[in-house]
């Protein structure tokens, strides 16, 4: 078994070599290197026409119209093109938006930038199962609120939110819904038919494609319109302008259709190694599974280890790629926000590790992890005096701690 063990599937994935293989054939003078907004020549075409399968590939994955999707750099770009596109084109109708404190970043900074355009945002609380609650949101909805964003599947805690009942009391109350799906596309059935969103964003490199690409699902019915947020040449309908990048176009599609055909069992597969994993390491005290443990997806499982620091962990387990937090924020020491905002304390935010399984984790690879994390955590505890004053029954809780 080749070490390191990699289980941060949720940071990145790696390209599927079925989607290496397709991107190859549109990048050298032997394969299909035109450009596809050239139109006067067989060049072009080839690239229009390879580029207007992978969107439909990307539609089909989601059951949209090809029409709806608007390609991007990734997620990234998605989430800003849609909140800030949709916020400013409807600004006459109301300046207020909605988000909640658990969104990734890409969302919860884009709200703070249109906080400085004066616009008024409410960053809802979360339960503590990480899930938004509705009559919370509900509550939050003022006449002058013109954009509602929640994600659909948590980067960290891998929760699952209720896209379909949101969706509908947005659609009730005239709201553009979007939905930062990055880390749902081949994870959980999506229906843009029956789902009442408006704009919906999906990146490649989570979901076995390639990175700096992604996608903006745009609704046509009824029509939502968007201020463009990069200007040029008027591509992708005037949405995103920019020479479209054929290869990762097409690699993006290729991953969005082998995810469709392979969703079901992946998911089933995947739920198994999860179970597995923590079988072997619920037996260890303190541990804590973090975010509701029924709405969740099978790849994400965010744990905490009482009275171990989480950075010692990571260290310890150096022969598995885990994070602590998310890829986007775990430079910074602070604990991770979304734990902090289930009501985690410090120390447990501190000491979560997330581990996220895919499609190329094995069960000898689950079974190695699972002997690492308890050897690590025997030996931290054995180190700790925290560990030691818990075991003599002192509530850590009510200790004065003296500074110095």
């Amino acid at each position: 078994m080749k070490l390191p063990i990699y289980l941060d599937y949720a940071a990145t994935t790696p390209v599927d070599p079925r989607v290496a293989e397709k991107l190859m054939q549109f990048l050298t003078m032997d394969g299909c290197f035109g450009n596809p907004a050239s139109r006067s020549h067989k060049f072009g075409w080839q690239s229009e026409e390879a580029v207007e399968i992978a969107r439909a590939q990307i539609a089909e994955l989601v059951n949209a119209d090809p029409r709806e999707i608007v390609f991007t750099s990734g997620a990234t770009e998605s989430n800003n093109l849609a909140i800030k596109g949709a916020a400013q084109f409807y600004h006459k109708k109301g300046k207020h938006l909605i988000t909640a404190k658990t969104e990734h970043k890409a969302v919860l900074d884009t709200m703070r930038s249109l906080e400085r355009e004066g616009f008024e945002v409410t960053y809802l609380d979360v339960e503590a199962s990480g899930l938004v609650d509705l009559d919370k949101l509900t509550a939050a909805i003022r006449p002058d609120t013109t954009v509602i964003s929640i994600m659909f599947v948590n980067n960290e805690i891998g929760v699952i939110q209720d896209i379909a009942a949101i969706g509908e009391l947005c659609r009730s109350k005239g709201i553009i819904f979007h939905v930062d799906a990055a880390q749902a596309t081949g994870k959980v059935d999506i229906d843009l038919e029956t789902l009442k969103v408006d704009l919906m964003s999906f990146s490649g490199h989570k979901t076995y494609g390639p990175k700096g690409i992604g996608a903006l699902y745009v609704r046509r019915k009824p029509r939502i319109r968007l201020e463009a947020q990069t200007h040029g040449g008027g591509h992708e309908r005037g949405m995103r302008s920019g020479t479209l990048a054929t290869h990762q176009i097409v690699a993006m599609g290729e991953a969005f259709r082998i995810a469709k055909e392979e969703m079901h069992a992946e998911r089933e597969r995947v739920a198994v190694l999860r179970d597995r994993l923590l079988d072997g390491i619920k037996d260890i005290e303190q541990v804590f599974l973090n975010g509701d443990a029924v709405q969740r997806v099978p790849g994400i499982t965010n744990v905490s280890f009482n009275y171990v620091e989480g950075e010692s962990l990571i260290m310890a387990l150096k022969d598995i790629a885990v994070s602590s937090g998310s890829a986007c924020t775990s430079a910074s020491l602070e604990p991770s926000y979304v734990l902090r905002a289930l009501g985690l304390t410090d120390e447990l935010a501190h000491s979560s590790i997330r581990f996220s399984i895919g499609r190329y984790t094995t069960e000898e690879q689950i079974d190695h992890t699972i002997k690492i994390v308890h050897d690590a955590i025997d030996k931290l505890r054995d180190m700790s005096p925290l560990w030691e004053m818990y075991k003599d029954g002192v509530d850590l809780g009510s200790v004065a701690w003296v500074a110095h």
